[in-house]
């Protein structure tokens, strides 16, 4: 099981950091470059708000199906037939309340337009996600992971189109970015029901209400969560453009702090996609889940505590490196915001681990902590500190929701972590800091310093024992006999 899920991790990796990297730091970049800072900050903020209501449009089904398949795959066929009915209602559900919050909200004109279309794109957006639970629950994570690039890298291929080409000669402008979104995640939905087709053949939907009820009162703890999570993850650019009156460039210095960030949790969250209908297989086969944990733990660490350290080092030079306005602004939210990658990873271990288990009343819990954590705290700072205000809020947040996590998944799955071990990892992320500051003293450019430590980085990881070489050759074996 370990050797499984670490050669499929790193394919899924693989593909999702070339596509969705080139996405982030290049489109998505190139976009907001080209625009005004209000224009996009605008565009962050209305997005953030559609996904406060996303709850609406899945329920938790979801994960329900998700976790429901990968234990009784017999199930698929059935469950098709009887939810895709459902995801429709829920999207006519979720477009008239969000509107209804739009107008109370004071949302009107070109915000309104705007919104029409991104609610558009997180219906499309929905549907891909459920049709992908499906192939990811019956394991077939190769066929997930082309899914799961397909529509960042139509968008890549048409954006790259209109910004690096003369074929707009008025420029870029912020609807023309949301069209393509919505177009590419529109032929990716239709190519992820083919090959669900593929898979449960030609199906007839079924209008059962009583199932739909069943089926809904078994996702709204998962629907719960996700509520309350979006609402922690989410609210941040949302307070932000609604509180300040220069909430909109406030929002899109928030979100250029923020999009490295996004970057590279997209790691963390593709180690859930494999993880949870993974746990929820062992779990279900009362296999030990100690060695995949282990795993993933050690992993995202590396990758954490690398970041982190890069990104306060060298914070001022990415984001030169990245944008031509409100450096200075985006350089602190930037070193803020980096520190809630390590807490997102251990949640996308521990909460992925909960979710498998069933544990909702205590994720639910722990989410609504977050919640009230997130809203007092930038109701607080964002008034004397704006975007970076709302940053420390993030932060604080994102490590109190982690930690309570950790506890409770070690305390149910009686997960030990020895004296030896923790001291090992203390020594890690000390070496690590230190590291990153000497080599920053060289007169190198700051590139070259960024790749050495890097490298210093892995090596330290081994001189620490994080990994063993023997334990990466073997993976590394795996691998290449399973290309053949």
């Amino acid at each position: 099981m370990k050797k499984f899920f670490v050669t499929n991790l790193i394919f899924l990796l693989t593909l999702n950091i070339l596509i969705k990297s080139f996405w982030i730091l290049g489109i998505d970049r190139g976009v907001q470059n080209a625009l005004p800072a209000s224009d996009y900050g605008i565009y962050y903020a209305l997005l953030n708000f559609t996904y406060l209501f996303n709850i609406i449009l899945d329920l938790g089904i979801t994960q329900f199906n998700n976790r429901t398949i990968a234990q009784n795959s017999v199930l698929l066929k059935k469950y098709f037939a009887k939810i895709v009915p459902l995801k429709l209602i829920l999207a006519f559900v979720y477009a008239f309340i969000l509107f209804v919050a739009a107008t109370f909200t004071g949302y009107d004109g070109f915000s309104f337009f705007l919104l029409r279309w991104l609610c558009v794109f997180q219906i499309l957006t929905s549907i891909l996600t459920y049709l992908r639970s499906n192939v990811s629950a019956l394991l077939l994570f190769k066929t997930d992971s082309f899914l799961s690039v397909l529509d960042k890298s139509l968008t890549v291929i048409f954006c790259s189109v209109l910004l690096w080409t003369p074929l707009l000669k008025n420029g870029m402008k912020i609807e023309y970015f949301v069209y393509v979104q919505v177009l590419s995640m529109g032929i990716s939905c239709l190519t992820a029901l083919i090959i669900c087709l593929t898979k449960t053949g030609l199906i007839k939907p079924v209008w059962d209400v009583k199932f739909m009820i069943k089926i809904l009162k078994f996702g709204f703890p998962y629907a719960l969560l996700t509520l309350l999570m979006s609402f922690y993850n989410r609210m941040d650019t949302v307070m932000i453009e609604r509180i300040l009156t220069d909430g909109k460039v406030q929002s899109g210095i928030y979100a250029s702090g923020f999009r490295l960030v996004d970057s590279v949790n997209m790691i963390a969250y593709l180690f859930s996609v494999i993880l949870l209908p993974l746990f929820a297989k062992m779990i279900k086969e009362k296999l030990d889940v100690g060695a995949i944990i282990k795993i993933s733990f050690q992993l995202l660490l590396l990758a954490g505590v690398s970041f982190v350290a890069v990104s306060v080092v060298y914070a001022n030079e990415l984001m030169i490196l990245l944008y031509n306005k409100h450096i200075e602004e985006s350089t602190q939210v930037y070193r803020v915001l980096s520190f809630c990658f390590i807490p997102i990873s251990m949640t996308y271990i521990f909460g992925t681990l909960l979710t498998a288990n069933g544990s909702l009343k205590k994720l639910n819990v722990v989410a609504l902590c977050g919640m009230i954590i997130n809203i007092v705290i930038n109701l607080i700072l964002i008034p004397h500190y704006k975007a970076l205000g709302s940053a420390y809020s993030a932060l604080t947040a994102q490590t109190v929701t982690a930690l309570l996590q950790a506890i409770i998944a070690m305390k149910i799955f009686n997960i030990r972590f020895s004296l030896k071990y923790c001291l090992k990892i203390i020594l890690f992320i000390i070496l690590i800091g230190l590291s990153a500051v000497l080599i920053s003293k060289t007169d190198l450019l700051w590139y070259y310093k960024v790749v050495i430590s890097l490298i210093v980085f892995v090596l330290i990881s081994f001189i620490c024992r994080i990994f063993s070489v023997v334990e990466v050759k073997n993976y590394a074996f795996e691998i290449i006999k399973s290309k053949k």
